[in-house]
C-alpha cells in the first residue's frame, strides 16, 4: 500500500514525459490532476485503514535491495508520518490545480511535480536511514528545476542558493547516518536496528549536533534560513505552496524521527539549548516579517517563526508537546499554502505584491472580496485565533512545553503576538481603505482560482473545530516516541519473498 505512494506518481511522471508533444499543452495538466487525485484518494484509504490503537509502524513492506551496504527497501507509516503523507498528496493536487493553463513546457513541469511528490512521500515512509537519505536527495532535483525554469527574474540565483544549502544539508545528514550505523556496529541502516544500538555519550552528542544542523538548514532555522525568502519570492505560486506546505516539514520530521527518536538521552541533555534556538528563530522570523513590504516575503519570513514552534515542542519532549508538533506541521502546511495562494492571486490581478501600493482590495464591487476574505482567514489562523487549526497547534505546543521550559515558552508566545502585528499590517494596508484609481478595474477572479483557497480554508476551520480527527491518528505514536523502543508495538510487516 505504501509503495503506491511512490510508484504511482513516478508512473504519472513517466506518462506525462512521454506524452506526444503536439497534445502536451492540452492534456498534461489533466493527466497530472488525475494522478494527484488518485494519490489523495489512496492517502485517504490509508488513513481510514490505519489502526489508531497501534503506536508503531503499519502497512510495513520489506525488500532486500543492496545488502552489501545495508540498504533495504523498508517502508512503514505511523501517526507521525501519516498526516504528512496525506498533506503531501492534498497540496500536490492543489499545486497542480492552481497552475496556470498557459505554463510553458508543461510536460517537463508536471513530470517534475509528480517526481517531487514521489520523493517527499518516500522520505516520509522510509524506515531505512539510507533509503530516507535517497528520497531526501531525490526531491532536491525537481524543486531546483521548478524554481530555476519557472521562477521570477532572479530565479537562477534563488535556485542555486537553494541547491547549495540543501546539498550541504544532505551531506551532513549522510555523515550522521553513516556515523550512527558504522560506529554502533549495526549490520544495516534499518531504523529499529540502529535505534537499539548504544554509543558513547560524546559520540552521540557529535552525531546529534551534525543531524540537527543538517535538518535545521531544511526547516530552516535561524541562521540557516537565508535561502528560504529568496526561493519563495522567485518561485511560482504552486511551487511556493509545496515548498512551505510540505518541503519544510522534511526538516521537522527528520528532527523528531531521527534526532529525538535515535538519541533520546542525548536529546535531553541538548534540550535547553534547542529551546533557546527555537526562541531565537521564532522572534527573529517574526521581527523580520514586520520589516517586509513584499507580501510574499512577509509570509516566507513567518514560516521561519512558526517552524521554531516545532523545535520548541521537540525540545520539551512531552507527549502533549510532540502531539502539538504534529499539529503545528499540519496547520502551518495548510495555512501557509492558503496565504501563498491568496498572494499569488493578488499578484496576478494587480501586478504587484508591494504592501505600500495596494489598498482596498476587499472592495465588494471592484476589488477581490473573496480572496481578501481567504487572506483574512489565513491571517487569523496563523495568529492563533480560536476556532481554527492554528490555535489548536499553538495551544498544544505551548501547553506541552511550558512545564519543561516556562521562560522559553513565554518568549515564543511573544512571537505569536508579533504574528498578529505583521499580518494585521498586511491586511490593514492592502485590503482595507479606499481602492485606488489604478486598481479600479481589476480582472475578475474565476471560480477555478477561488476553489483551492476555499478547500484549504475549510480544512483550516474544520480541523480547528474538530481537532480529534487529526489527534486520533497521532496520539498513540507521539506518546510511544518517548518510551523505550521495546515497548512499541508494530503491525506485522509485509515480507516480500526473494529468490
Amino acid at each position: 500500500m505504501l509503495s503506491a505512494l511512490i510508484w504511482v506518481p513516478l508512473l504519472g511522471a513517466l506518462l506525462i514525459a512521454t506524452f506526444p508533444l503536439n497534445h502536451a499543452e492540452k492534456h498534461a495538466k489533466s493527466i497530472a490532476l488525475t494522478f494527484a487525485g488518485l494519490l489523495v484518494v489512496w492517502s485517504v484509504v490509508l488513513a481510514i485503514r490505519f489502526d489508531v490503537t497501534l503506536p508503531g509502524l503499519q502497512f510495513q513492506e520489506s525488500l532486500p535491495w543492496v545488502d552489501a551496504i545495508g540498504l533495504t527497501y523498508q517502508l512503514g507509516i505511523d501517526g507521525l508520518s501519516l498526516p504528512l503523507v496525506l498533506m503531501n498528496a492534498v497540496l500536490t493536487w492543489v499545486a497542480v490545480y492552481s497552475t496556470d493553463e498557459s505554463i510553458q513546457r508543461p510536460r517537463l513541469y508536471y513530470s517534475l511535480l509528480m517526481l517531487l511528490n514521489a520523493g517527499v512521500a518516500g522520505a516520509f515512509v522510509a524506515h531505512n536511514l539510507l533509503l530516507f537519505f535517497l528520497f531526501y536527495e531525490i526531491e532536491l532535483i525537481p524543486l531546483y528545476f521548478l524554481i530555476a525554469i519557472w521562477g521570477g527574474a532572479r530565479r537562477a540565483y534563488a535556485a542555486t542558493k537553494f541547491l547549495i544549502y540543501t546539498a550541504i544539508s544532505g551531506i551532513l545528514i549522510l555523515i550522521a547516518f553513516l556515523g550512527i550505523t558504522w560506529l554502533s556496529g549495526a549490520s544495516d541502516f534499518e531504523y529499529e536496528a540502529v535505534r537499539l544500538q548504544a554509543l558513547p555519550l560524546g559520540t552521540q552528542t557529535f552525531l546529534l549536533i551534525v543531524l540537527l544542523i543538517g535538518f535545521g538548514i531544511k526547516i530552516p532555522l535561524m541562521p540557516f534560513h537565508t535561502w528560504l525568502p529568496d526561493a519563495h519570492v522567485e518561485a511560482s505560486t504552486p511551487i511556493s505552496v509545496l515548498l512551505a506546505g510540505v518541503l519544510l516539514k522534511l526538516g521537522t520530521y527528520g528532527i523528531l524521527r531521527f534526532g529525538l527518536g535515535l538519541f533520546p538521552e542525548t536529546w535531553a541533555l541538548l534540550a535547553p539549548g534547542l529551546a533557546i534556538w527555537a526562541v531565537v528563530s521564532c522572534l527573529y522570523g517574526a521581527l523580520t516579517a514586520i520589516a517586509q513590504t513584499d507580501m510574499k516575503k512577509m509570509v516566507a519570513h513567518s514560516s521561519i517563526a512558526h517552524m521554531g514552534y516545532v523545535l520548541l515542542a521537540g525540545a520539551a519532549a512531552t507527549p502533549l508537546s510532540i502531539l502539538g508538533a504534529v499539529f503545528q506541521m499540519v496547520s502551518h502546511g495548510l495555512i501557509s499554502a492558503l496565504l501563498f495562494l491568496a498572494v499569488g492571486v493578488v499578484y496576478k490581478k494587480t501586478g504587484t505584491r508591494e504592501i505600500s501600493v495596494l489598498r482596498g482590495l476587499l472592495n465588494p464591487e471592484r476589488g477581490l472580496p473573496l480572496i481578501g476574505t481567504m487572506m483574512v482567514l489565513g491571517v487569523m489562523a496563523s495568529a492563533g485565533i480560536p476556532g481554527m487549526v492554528g490555535f489548536i497547534s499553538e495551544f498544544l505546543v505551548f501547553r506541552g512545553s511550558f512545564t519543561v521550559f516556562p521562560v522559553q515558552t513565554l518568549l515564543s508566545m511573544v512571537g505569536t503576538g508579533l504574528t498578529a502585528v505583521y499580518f494585521l499590517l498586511l491586511v490593514n494596508r492592502s485590503f482595507f481603505g479606499r481602492l485606488p484609481d489604478q486598481l479600479s478595474s481589476l480582472p475578475r477572479v474565476s471560480w477555478a482560482e477561488r476553489f483551492p483557497c476555499i478547500v484549504l480554508g475549510l480544512a483550516i476551520v474544520i480541523l480547528g473545530l474538530y481537532p480529534g480527527w487529526l489527534s486520533r491518528w497521532s496520539e498513540m505514536t507521539t506518546t510511544a516516541m518517548l518510551e523505550p523502543p521495546a515497548t512499541v508495538v508494530t503491525a506485522p510487516a509485509l515480507a516480500v519473498p526473494v529468490d
